[in-house]
């Protein structure tokens, strides 16, 4: 068996993995980025490589963990090892841009979006496109930076006041809003290009969608209490019959497309339903997480699933 090489910044979303790997009796070690020192004048270790790298380690203050993990990962596949999300998925993990012209190539719609690295070309963007709008970083995660406008009074307010937050790239996206009835959208995962399951993520308290147990929802729980008083809701739930939802085979069978094209292996892709039922794909996690609260009393682990996937690997 194969020893699986986790790559990461971010010890806390690693722990379920490490978990059922050491259950499972997988031989892993990781190779957190953080600090890290790569000798070029070396061969890599055998074995199978996993990047679990986040656009968003800039906000843990890992800041060129990514350039250094785009490096090594080169490193990598030029002496010819197996990495798992290798430099085209990096890509794509870093910029929204390059997330956005994969999905037109596939076919999937994308909300009209203009890309800037100005103050004043997000007032002429948004102007284009027209209220509402979003606004967004290039290289994110964890909804950094979404902030959604209704009126150019707002925007302006915002960019020129002193709370603006550029994108770590400097790259903002002005983007159309799109309006969902049931404020949520919904995260697609899959392992091994295969769908596993749906999850759907309420929207109402804001669009920090990240679902890692770790991550502090404390806030939209005690939001929510507040709106609903005693009745419970739940940010993240299994959609347990998204296979039959009229678009979801379409989808499904052009992420997959995407997945191949651009030699992705595990991620998620999050969609919003507009209100005639319109679908608008807007980001791709190839650094996924899952929630253990959604898939607590179903049949479902994201995580165990990810291990399976690496048991088979390291076997072949």
């Amino acid at each position: 068996m194969k020893k699986i090489y986790l790559i990461h910044e971010n010890k806390d979303w690693l722990q379920p993995l490490e978990k059922v790997l050491l259950d499972k009796g997988i031989p892993f070690t990781e190779w957190n980025m953080v600090d890290r020192t790569i000798n070029l004048f070396t061969s890599p270790p055998e074995g199978i490589f996993f990047n679990r790298m986040s656009a968003s380690s800039h906000s843990r203050g890992n800041r060129y963990c990514p350039e250094l993990t785009t490096g090594l990962i080169s490193w990598l596949e030029v002496n010819e090892r197996l990495v798992l999300n290798g430099s085209n998925a990096q890509r794509l993990e870093l910029s929204k841009m390059v997330q956005y012209s994969e999905l037109n190539l596939v076919g999937l719609k994308v909300p009209k979006t203009i890309c800037s690295t100005t103050l004043k070309g997000i007032i002429e963007a948004a102007n284009i496109l027209k209220f509402p709008i979003i606004i967004k970083h290039n290289r994110a995660g964890m909804g950094l930076g979404v902030k959604l406008f209704h009126n150019i009074s707002e925007l302006k307010d915002y960019i020129y006041g002193d709370y603006f937050e550029n994108s770590v790239d400097g790259i903002t996206l002005i983007q159309r809003y799109i309006f969902s009835p049931d404020s949520s959208i919904i995260r697609v995962e899959f392992v091994d290009k295969k769908f596993i399951y749906a999850v759907k993520v309420n929207t109402e308290n804001g669009f920090e969608l990240c679902p890692a147990d770790e991550c502090n929802f404390d806030n939209f729980n005690r939001k929510t209490k507040e709106t609903l008083g005693s009745k419970s809701k739940s940010k993240f739930e299994i959609v347990e019959n998204f296979l039959s939802f009229s678009f979801s085979n379409y989808v499904i069978m052009k992420m997959q497309e995407l997945m191949q094209n651009v030699g992705i292996d595990i991620a998620s892709f999050e969609l919003i339903l507009d209100e005639n039922n319109d679908v608008f794909v807007y980001d791709i996690n190839v650094n996924t997480n899952y929630n253990a609260n959604a898939e607590r009393n179903t049949p479902h682990s994201g995580t165990l699933s990810v291990a399976d996937y690496l048991k088979r690997i390291s076997l072949q």
